[in-house]
């Protein structure tokens, strides 16, 4: 099951206290002050593993904690420090003050870590307040309490190719096609609940990855159709790839209402490269293809691909065309 979104309790260990304590030797009647300072509270962490996909863990778990400072102890000897608490998290989690929306850590390369939630203090022990005007002080310093905070997580995949299109334009067909990835195929609207993840292996050698997005409708950005939810991972999309299919009745109109959506969502969607390529064309003839073909769109170089990811035609040169693309912007 695929998650990308949670809100979870975190709270680091509190500061172990100082101690107080005096020199009690055989021949050291009256000894100094001896009690050593409280150790330091464990902190939770954060780590971007490479492994996970989903926010799913968190649904089941909700509080993680840290564990406490031990105090100070005779004969100055220091308080172990509380052991930290690890929370890992999908490469692309993006974490956020539940209270105030506030944008904390962005965990967008793997194994980044991030300290969420610092660990307190631990209190000095009264051999630290000795002087010369007071040589037997009973004075300790209590651990400071560690930080607590309710955060959300959202996950935003990291994809070189974002799929970009209404529900039914061959999408997953074509994710099925060009990658290992199986996402469920079906002949009517939103059978694609979750996004999915597709590598392609290009030529010999090299590999990108490219993300099947949900289908998007007009409103998603308001909302609609799970919209919000979808078009958060078109944000970690290098390359966009619009689909439409090639017997759509008005393809422009509807590769306006596509970009439209984006745009509402946030413009930094439409500073990414794109490219406009019509689906199934294995259900027109050729005169039709043609036609396609010299559909100019705005902020579309040169003329959009057509395929059939049933048939194969045209899948090659897609492929290629995103491959350009894309080591375009690496270089970049």
């Amino acid at each position: 099951m695929f998650v990308d979104h949670a809100v979870i309790e975190v709270a680091a260990g509190k500061g172990g206290d100082g101690a107080v304590a005096f020199r009690r030797e055989k021949f050291v009647p009256k000894g100094g002050p001896a009690g050593g300072d409280g150790g330091d509270g464990g902190s939770v962490i954060f780590v971007a593993d490479p492994n996970l996909h989903s926010l799913l863990d968190f649904r089941y778990k909700r509080k993680y904690q840290a564990e406490n400072g031990a105090p100070g102890a005779n004969n100055r000897k220091f308080g172990k420090g509380g052991k930290d608490t690890e929370v890992k998290v999908p490469v692309g989690t993006l974490i956020k003050d539940a209270e105030t929306g506030e944008e904390l850590f962005d965990l967008d390369e793997p194994f980044k870590t991030a300290t969420v939630a610092q660990g307190g203090k631990g209190g000095r022990g009264n051999a630290k307040f000795a002087t010369p005007q007071n040589r037997a002080p009973r004075q300790f310093e209590p651990g400071t309490p560690g930080e607590k905070r309710s955060v959300e997580l959202e996950l935003k995949l990291l994809a070189d190719v974002g799929l970009v299109g209404f529900p039914n334009a061959g999408k997953s067909t074509f994710i099925s096609k060009i990658s290992s990835a199986r996402p469920k195929i079906a002949d009517y609207p939103f059978t694609t609940l979750q996004p999915n993840l597709g590598v392609v292996k290009y030529k010999e050698y090299e590999t990108f990855v490219v993300a099947d997005i949900p289908g998007i409708i007009e409103g998603a950005s308001e909302g609609k159709g799970l919209g919000l939810q979808f078009l958060r991972h078109i944000d970690r999309s290098d390359v966009l790839l619009f689909m439409i299919e090639a017997f759509a009745e008005d393809p422009l109109a509807d590769f306006r209402a596509l970009r439209d959506e984006l745009r509402s969502y946030g413009e930094s969607s439409l500073d990414k490269p794109f490219m406009l390529a019509f689906t199934k064309s294995d259900a027109v003839d050729e005169e039709r293809i043609e036609t396609l073909r010299k559909i100019r769109a705005p902020g579309v170089e040169g003329e959009p691909a057509v395929f059939s990811s049933v048939t194969g035609a045209g899948v090659e040169e897609v492929l290629d065309r995103l491959w350009a693309t894309i080591e375009r912007e690496r270089r970049e």
